[in-house]
């Protein structure tokens, strides 16, 4: 490790981020390995707590490190790409990137709509909704919270353990003869809750992606609404934008 100029005017914590970074950026510390401890940091270099402290904090808010309370601090595994322009599945989006994709079913119900989802549906007076909480998990790493909203009338007899087992996409096509078209979308930064942090084993108040989507069949028809949230320190999403000539 290279250690910190302390004549140079660039401040001291910043430089401990740099060279951090670098080593990261050039797999002298590997994903999934621990960094040296602050206080073996302070030794080696020659400067106080508090600025290791805030030069791994600006590597943890970035994603490129993150922390295992009674472990330590490791390097982060490569942010999954999310592509926006097309229409995919979870399940299909992680297979597609060679991960074995499995979910952990926490809520499933049918019920009474609120004002607002029955709103995006256009349901009348009794229809009913299904409610579907999962995490869907890319290998052993917890990647996303999503609730789904899918109308009872257009999936009769939907099950708690298809909808666990499966990819909903794949029930829509394969099950329910549903042609999927395509969908609108909406990202924005969160902060997650104690809870969410919790199901995802990290630590508060990190920041996540909320995606919102409404997916619509061949006929216009909305068959699906769905708000996930994903692990910023582990995800990214990217569009090709193209010029109008």
């Amino acid at each position: 490790m290279k250690k910190i100029d302390k004549n140079s005017p660039i401040p001291k914590y910043y430089q401990l981020r740099e060279i951090l970074r670098e080593m990261i950026e050039n797999e002298e510390l590997k994903p999934g390995e621990i960094i040296s401890g602050e206080m073996e940091l302070c030794k080696f270099h020659g400067i106080s707590r508090m600025t290791v402290r805030k030069a791994i904090q600006d590597l943890v808010n970035e994603g490129m490190l993150y922390r295992e309370q009674g472990k330590g601090t490791f390097v982060s595994y490569p942010k999954q790409k999310k592509n926006i322009s097309q229409l995919l599945s979870f399940t299909e989006e992680m297979k597609s990137k060679g991960y074995n994709v499995t979910n952990r079913l926490l809520y499933f119900n049918k019920e009474i709509p609120e004002k607002k989802i029955s709103k995006i549906f256009h349901m009348k007076k009794g229809e009913m909704i299904y409610v579907i909480k999962r995490i869907r998990f890319a290998g052993k790493e917890p990647i996303a919270l999503e609730i789904s909203y899918l109308p009872e009338k257009n999936f009769p007899n939907l099950s708690r353990e298809e909808s666990e087992k499966n990819s909903l996409y794949y029930l829509f096509e394969n099950k329910y003869g549903i042609k999927l078209k395509y969908g609108t979308q909406t990202v924005e930064p969160v902060i997650l809750t104690p809870y969410e942090a919790d199901l995802f084993n990290v630590n508060e108040n990190m920041l996540g992606l909320l995606f919102k989507r409404t997916t619509y069949s061949d006929d216009d028809t909305i068959v699906e609404y769905t708000k996930s949230i994903y692990r910023c320190d582990i995800y990214k999403y990217e569009a090709i934008l193209k010029r109008k000539l």
